[in-house]
C-alpha cells in the first residue's frame, strides 16, 4: 500500500534539508564577485575527482534505472545489465581517447565541437536536434517515471509528484554546475544506499518465500535454480527479447555505439568533466566506471527476484494495470511499498535523489547549450556575462515546465527504458560517426559533416518503418543492429563526399582539431583501475554468458 509511516516522513525530510543546506552552502562558500558563463555551466576549475565522478553517475542513474531498468529484468533478465556494465568498459575509452581532445582544444559544449571542427550551420543544426531530445525524451521520461514511482509508494498523486520533482530540480539546478556537481556526490550516496537496501528485501522475501528464512545467497540461488534463462548476458535468437538485446551486439555492436556516443559525445555527461584539468577529469570518470559495476545489483536484481516470486504466484495485482495487462515496470515501487518503516523512507529518498539529481544535470546543459551555442550565437552576440547566466537560468525553468506538461503522455509506455534506448538511437549514430571523423580523420569535411547531421535520423527512420510499410518484405532489425547500420552508413557517406575533394580550401582548413599523441598517455594508476574494471567485465560475462 502507499501509505508512509512518521519515520519515512523523518527520513525523507533529513534528506530534503542534508541536500538543500549543502547546497545553499556550496552555493555560498564558492561563490566569486561576478559569476561567469563558464564557472556557472561548468563549475571551472573546482570540481574534484570525486565530485566528477559522482556527477557522471547522478545525472545518469535515475528513475528510468531503478523502475525501468528494474521493468526490463523482470520482463527480460540480467541481459539488460550490459548497458551498464559495458558502460564502465566505454567510459575507460572515452578518458583515454575522447576527452583529451576536448580539454586540449578547450571545448566547453558539444556544439561548439562541431562549430570549430566543422561549421555554424552543422553545430546548430545538432544543437536544436540535442535539446528536442533532452526536453522531449529525457526530461519528460524521467519526470514521468519519477511521480509514476513516488505516486505508487506515497500517499500524494501522479499531478502533484511532477509539480514536486520540476521544482525541487529547478531549485537544486539555479545553483549552476557547482551546486550540482558537489551535491551530487551525496545524492549517489543516498541512492546507492536506498537502491541495496531495496535489493536486500526483494532476495530476503524471495529466499523467505521458497522456505529458506531471510538470507540473500539463498535467494540467489533461488534466482539461479528458478529464472535461469534470466540469467545470460548474450542472448540468441531463439529468446523472445532477441530484438531488444541482440546476441553479440551488446558488446560490439550497436551497444558500443550507444554508449560511446552517450559517455563521449553528450553534453550532460561530458560537461562534468570539461572544467577540470585532464588528471582530475580522467580519476572522475575511473571511479564512475568503478560505480557502473554496481549500478546492476541496485537496479536489476530486484526486478529478476520480483519475476521469479510472479511466476511462483504472488505479487500477482500489484503487476497488472487497470486493465489487467502486465506492466514490469510495477516491480520496483511494489518491493518499495514491503519495505518497513524508516527503511521505507530511505528508499523514497534514495529513489527522489536520482530522479532530482538526473533532472538537475540535463536542465543544466539544455540551458548550456541554449545560452552559450543559440542564444549568444544568433540573439545577442555582445550578451554579458551575467546576462548569459541569467537566460541560461530563465531556460531551466521554461524546459522543465515544458517537461512537466509533455510527461503525462507517456502513460502509455510498457518498458520506459527500451523506450528511451531505441528513440535516442534515432540521433546516437550519427553523432558518433560525425565527432569520431571529426577528431581522427583530418581530411573529414564540413560538407560531409552538413550531410551526417542532416541524414542520421531520416536514415533510422527509414530502416525502422520500411518493414511495416513494406508488409515484412523488408528485414526487421533490432533496434541496436539498425544502429550499427545506420553508423556504418553515415560513414561511408562521410569519407566519400570528403574524399570527392580532396585539397581542403582556407577555410576548411582552419576548422581542424588540434590533435598530440601525447595526450592520451595516461598515469600507471588509470591503468591499474581500468586492468581490474575489465577483468570484472571479463568474469561477469564468462560466469553469466
Amino acid at each position: 500500500m502507499n501509505v508512509l509511516q512518521t519515520a519515512d516522513y523523518i527520513v525523507f525530510f533529513i534528506y530534503f534539508v542534508i541536500v538543500t543546506a549543502y547546497g545553499m552552502y556550496i552555493y555560498r562558500s564558492k561563490k566569486t564577485a561576478a559569476t561567469s558563463s563558464n564557472e556557472y555551466f561548468l563549475a571551472e576549475g573546482s570540481l574534484t575527482w570525486w565530485a566528477i565522478g559522482a556527477s557522471l553517475i547522478a545525472s545518469n542513474i535515475s528513475a528510468e534505472h531503478f523502475i525501468g531498468m528494474s521493468g526490463s529484468g523482470f520482463a527480460i533478465g540480467l541481459a539488460i545489465a550490459s548497458y551498464e556494465w559495458m558502460s564502465a568498459a566505454t567510459l575507460i575509452i572515452v578518458a583515454m581517447f575522447i576527452l583529451p581532445i576536448y580539454l586540449k582544444n578547450r571545448i566547453f559544449t558539444m556544439p561548439q565541437f562541431l562549430a570549430k571542427r566543422y561549421s555554424g550551420t552543422v553545430s546548430t543544426i545538432m544543437a536544436i536536434i540535442w535539446l528536442l531530445i533532452y526536453v522531449f525524451v529525457n526530461l519528460t521520461s524521467i519526470i514521468y517515471l519519477g511521480a509514476l514511482a513516488i505516486s505508487s509508494i506515497a500517499p500524494v498523486s501522479f499531478q502533484f509528484c511532477v509539480i514536486g520533482l520540476s521544482l525541487f530540480s529547478v531549485i537544486v539546478t539555479l545553483g549552476g554546475m557547482k551546486v550540482i556537481g558537489y551535491t551530487d556526490m551525496f545524492q549517489v550516496i543516498v541512492l546507492i544506499l536506498g537502491g541495496l537496501v531495496t535489493t536486500y528485501l526483494a532476495l530476503t522475501l524471495l529466499s523467505d518465500q521458497f522456505g529458506f528464512g531471510k538470507d540473500i545467497l539463498k535467494g540467489l540461488a533461488v534466482i539461479a535454480d528458478q529464472a535461469p534463462d534470466h540469467l545470460h548476458m548474450i542472448l540468441d535468437e531463439s529468446n523472445p527479447h532477441y530484438n531488444e538485446l541482440p546476441g553479440m551486439s551488446v558488446l560490439v555492436g550497436g551497444m558500443l555505439i550507444n554508449n560511446l556516443a552517450y559517455w563521449g559525445c553528450n553534453q550532460y555527461i561530458v560537461q562534468r568533466a570539461l572544467g577540470a584539468d585532464l588528471k582530475t577529469a580522467r580519476k572522475g570518470i575511473l571511479f564512475a566506471a568503478f560505480l557502473k559495476l554496481l549500478v546492476p545489483i541496485i537496479a536489476v536484481l530486484p526486478g529478476i527476484a520480483m519475476f521469479v516470486m510472479h511466476q511462483n504466484g504472488t505479487f500477482q495485482q500489484e503487476m497488472v494495470d487497470a486493465t489487467g495487462v502486465l506492466k514490469p515496470d510495477h516491480a520496483y515501487p511494489t518491493l518499495m511499498n514491503l519495505l518497513p518503516a524508516g527503511l521505507k523512507g530511505v528508499a523514497l529518498a534514495a529513489l527522489t535523489a536520482a530522479i532530482v539529481a538526473s533532472l538537475a544535470g540535463k536542465a543544466n546543459s539544455i540551458s548550456t547549450i541554449f545560452s552559450l551555442d543559440i542564444y549568444k550565437k544568433y540573439f545577442n552576440s555582445q550578451a554579458s556575462e551575467k546576462k548569459l547566466v541569467r537566460t541560461g537560468r530563465w531556460c531551466v525553468v521554461v524546459c522543465m515546465i515544458i517537461a512537466a506538461f509533455v510527461a503525462p503522455a507517456l502513460k502509455s509506455l510498457d518498458q520506459a527504458y527500451q523506450f528511451i534506448q531505441e528513440y535516442v538511437g534515432f540521433f546516437s549514430p550519427g553523432v558518433l560517426a560525425i565527432f569520431l571523423l571529426g577528431m581522427f580523420w583530418k581530411k573529414t569535411t564540413p560538407t560531409a559533416g552538413l550531410a551526417g547531421a542532416l541524414l542520421t535520423v531520416p536514415i533510422a527512420a527509414v530502416l525502422k518503418f520500411l518493414p511495416m510499410w513494406t508488409e515484412g518484405a523488408f528485414p526487421d532489425y533490432p533496434f541496436l543492429d539498425r544502429m550499427t547500420i545506420v553508423f556504418f552508413i553515415i560513414v561511408f557517406l562521410m569519407v566519400g563526399i570528403s574524399l570527392a575533394k580532396p585539397v581542403l580550401d582556407e577555410e576548411e582548413k582552419n576548422h581542424a582539431i588540434e590533435v598530440d599523441n601525447a595526450m592520451f598517455k595516461v598515469s600507471s594508476e588509470f591503468i591499474v583501475g581500468s586492468f581490474i574494471i575489465c577483468g570484472i567485465l571479463v568474469a561477469l560475462y564468462t560466469v553469466f554468458w
